[in-house]
């Protein structure tokens, strides 16, 4: 297997474990693969961020040009994929260095995509780099706005369905989306030194971040999720009618978005708000459940 076919392997692998289907068998052929082709970029953005490459990320740096050492460096990395990228938008595609950006190429070129959504995802993850803690919740939205929206904007325009109702309803439901991940992934993120629940909630809920490193959650935790997942319901609710202004299999698709962020808001409730053991996770059954749901009500 070739470098280039194991990475894309194991994005597959990672696109499983999502809270909702990236790109399900149900969809035309083409879209798929653009579907995985932009999927497998932002999934490695975030691994260049997170520092999850596999092999320490020298081979990655390799790909993009970087001596061995700057793997450990991820502002470097995430600057030089920049570069890399732009290549795909420039017309050098023959100076494309990543398999990933190369099979990005194609999809960009037929879907007649912008660099704005990718350069926002690359953004995102340099903001990782220097904020982690975020004082407010308009603060958590504007990043939201970089780490999650542009994937739902990428949608549309893969699927040729962008308008300026569907791009606002999509971010709805792509910030909501991202919440309701960054309360399943409380623990995890606070042993990356990221805290994702606003400081001005957590005040307001008498929350330290003490609290947060317990091995279970006590009433003050639980009570802050539980503020945090209606809000992000109420949020996940404004984005819905996006569903029902289209049709077919995109309907589908963008149904299963929408119950996938439903049932996991449900297995955090059914946790009892409890997120510090671990990552509620749906099951395939509620998910089904919600995405039923959700098309009957926007049917």
């Amino acid at each position: 297997m070739s470098a280039a076919d194991a990475q894309s392997r194991a994005v597959l692998d990672k696109a499983a474990r999502e809270n909702f289907p990236v790109a399900p068998f149900f969809l035309p052929r083409a879209w798929r693969g653009d579907l995985m082709a932009v999927y497998g970029f932002a999934r490695l953005v975030d691994d260049i961020g997170d520092g999850d490459l596999a092999n320490g990320g020298r081979d990655d740096a390799a790909r993009l040009g970087l001596p061995a050492e700057a793997a450990a460096d991820r502002v470097a990395m995430l600057d030089a994929f920049e570069t890399d990228l732009r290549r795909v938008f420039d017309g050098a595609e023959d100076e494309i260095r990543h398999p990933l950006l190369r099979a990005l190429r194609p999809t960009v070129r037929r879907c007649g995509l912008t660099p704005a959504p990718f350069l926002g995802l690359i953004e995102a993850n340099r903001q990782d780099q220097q904020v982690r803690r975020y004082a407010t919740y308009d603060d958590l939205l504007a990043y939201c706005e970089l780490s999650a929206n542009p994937v739902g904007r990428l949608v549309l325009g893969i699927t040729g369905t962008a308008t300026p109702e569907r791009i606002r309803r999509s971010d709805e439901v792509c910030t909501a989306l991202q919440i309701v991940e960054h309360l399943q992934d409380v623990a995890e993120d606070l042993g990356r030194d990221r805290i994702y629940l606003p400081a001005e909630d957590m005040k307001r809920f008498g929350v330290t971040e003490t609290d947060l490193a317990a091995p279970t959650a006590g009433p003050q935790v639980r009570a802050l999720v539980a503020f945090e997942a209606t809000r992000t319901r109420d949020l996940l609710n404004e984005g819905t009618p996006l569903v029902g202004s289209v049709h077919g299999r995109l309907k589908l698709l963008l149904a299963g978005f929408v119950g996938g962020g439903r049932a996991a808001l449900k297995a955090v409730a059914d946790a009892g708000f409890d997120v510090l053991p671990g990552p509620p996770k749906a099951t395939r059954i509620s998910l089904l459940r919600e995405v039923g749901s959700t098309l009957r009500r926007e049917g």
